[in-house]
C-alpha cells in the first residue's frame, strides 16, 4: 500500500528528513510542509537527497510554505500543491504517515 509522509519540521533541526528518506517505497509521496520546505534549498545535501529519489516516489511541497519561505529554484520534480490538494492526497494514498 502506497503511503503519503508528510514532514512540517526543519531538516537541518533533527534526522527525520533522513529516517524519513530511508523508509519510502516505490508508490509512496513526501508531502513538505512549514519549515520542511527548506530541504529544497540549493546546494544543500537535503536537496541532493530528494533529487536522487528513485522515480516511483512523488516529492510535493506546499505552496503557500515555499512562498512565504521565498524559496526559488526549485528541483524540477517537485510538484507544488494547495490545501484542497493536500486533502486530496490524504484521500489518495491508502495511509497517510505524520512526522511529528
Amino acid at each position: 500500500m502506497a503511503t503519503l509522509h508528510v514532514l512540517s519540521h526543519s531538516p537541518f533541526g533533527d534526522d527525520r528528513l533522513v529516517s524519513c528518506l530511508r523508509l519510502l517505497g516505490d508508490g509512496d509521496a513526501l508531502l513538505l510542509s512549514g519549515d520542511a520546505v527548506y530541504a529544497v534549498q540549493c546546494a544543500t545535501t537535503h536537496r541532493e537527497s530528494l533529487e536522487s529519489m528513485p522515480d516511483g516516489i512523488t516529492l510535493y511541497a506546499l505552496e503557500e510554505d515555499v512562498a512565504a519561505r521565498g524559496l526559488s529554484d526549485l528541483p524540477a520534480r517537485l510538484r507544488q500543491v494547495d490545501y484542497p490538494g493536500f486533502v486530496e492526497l490524504c484521500c489518495r494514498y491508502a495511509r497517510t504517515n505524520t512526522w511529528l
